[in-house]
């Protein structure tokens, strides 16, 4: 494996879609660093990792929604002289309610924890990885970052955020051998949506849209891998995103052809003048 011996940061890693990165990372040949919020959890996952994989695996505690921590994570991982050559932005959570019901301390901790984290680790660790020519970066943003799926206005505007970021800067960085995918799931099989208040708003979808973390991790990975800058795992997924744009696009080419037999009219009617 060609990747053996590099190491990946991996936030949000006690469980859901960044435990399965930190799973599809590690059957690769990474080390790993794992953090989040749950000490315990955090040591099962890298106990079993470690020796399933044959792999280092590093647990540093992280609650990344407080100013500050995503710096100190970093001066713990430079301590322990961990050089990093791959990064998953994966922590995050949901909440139910309207943007003006939901109390603003919430809010701010979702900004906090699924943009100005996220931002601020690839921004720390892409001099290093631009300097060694090699670097791999997955955000893990969301279908409803490509397409407004009722999740909430926060949750929706943080991961349409994420999937701008990973485009704009994977353009700018693969020329130095890096490369930045958004990984855009839909509905997956996590420890997200046990909250009761947001399990109620999904418990009506069908058994087929919803996806495994272990395979939207595999999908995320190999699309970092190509250099892909945005991967909906899915077929179905794929095909939501595909109509969606395609609705849209009929409805922007309708609305240019309507404002032209508009001005077309205005322009061949006779001129008409007011008077007071």
């Amino acid at each position: 494996m060609p990747e053996r011996g590099r190491t990946v940061l991996v936030t949000g890693a006690s469980s859901g879609i960044g435990m399965a990165c930190a799973e599809v990372f590690a059957a690769h040949g990474f080390h790993l660093v794992l953090t989040a919020r749950r000490l315990a959890p955090l040591r099962d996952v890298a106990e079993r990792l470690a020796q399933q994989h044959n792999v280092r695996a590093v647990v540093i505690p992280a609650d990344l929604s407080q100013p500050g921590a995503a710096a100190r994570l970093l001066d713990e991982v430079a301590a322990r002289g961990v050089v990093l050559d791959a990064l998953v932005n994966s922590a995050g959570f949901g909440m139910a309610g309207s943007f003006a019901g939901a109390p603003w301390p919430l809010q701010r901790d979702m900004v906090q924890v699924m943009v100005l984290a996220p931002v601020e680790l690839a921004h720390a660790v892409l001099p290093g990885m631009i300097q060694r020519g090699y670097g791999r970066i997955i955000n893990v943003a969301s279908l409803a970052g490509l397409a407004s799926s009722g999740a909430g206005t926060t949750y929706e505007a943080s991961k349409t955020y994420m999937v701008s970021f990973s485009r704009s800067l994977a353009r700018e960085v693969r020329q130095h051998g890096v490369f930045v995918t958004a990984l855009c799931p839909g509905l997956t099989r996590t420890q997200f949506h046990d909250r009761p208040e947001i399990a109620r708003t999904v418990a009506h979808m069908p058994g087929w849209m919803w996806m495994e973390a272990l395979v939207v991790a595999r999908d995320g990975y190999t699309a970092v891998m190509r250099g892909q800058e945005v991967v909906v795992p899915g077929l179905g997924n794929r095909c939501l995103v595909a109509g969606l744009r395609y609705v849209r696009g009929r409805l922007f080419i309708a609305a240019v052809k309507g404002a032209a037999r508009l001005l077309r009219i205005l322009r061949t009617s006779t001129p008409t003048t007011l008077r007071p």
